[in-house]
């Protein structure tokens, strides 16, 4: 997987198709992301002790990583990650504008 924890990515699929958000967790295994603010769902929760009410949490949950583009800053929009070797260091960079990510 070519995204980092940290990275600002934009949702191409789904119900939050468009929505931005920035990566707070990987799972590599399963290949999900956890991504701020980004698939949030609702969660009736009972009372834990007698005389409190209810409520209803919202929770974030995983997306598949295919379902996220990097979000490039300079070109606005999703792109697709490539790499370059620069000096001695392997740089991540837009495949649409070149700019180093």
């Amino acid at each position: 997987m070519k995204l980092k924890k940290g990275d600002n990515v934009i949702v191409i699929t789904g119900k939050d198709l468009d929505k931005r958000g920035k990566i707070l967790s990987i799972n590599h295994e399963k290949n999900r992301l956890l991504v701020e603010g980004v698939n949030l769902y609702k969660k009736h929760q009972r009372p834990k002790r007698q005389g409190e009410k209810g409520e209803i949490i919202t929770i974030p949950r995983t997306l598949h990583a295919s379902n996220v583009q990097l979000y490039c800053g300079a070109c606005g929009r999703g792109v697709r990650l490539g790499y370059r070797v620069e000096g001695e260091k392997k740089v991540r960079h837009c495949k649409r504008c070149r700019v180093a990510l």
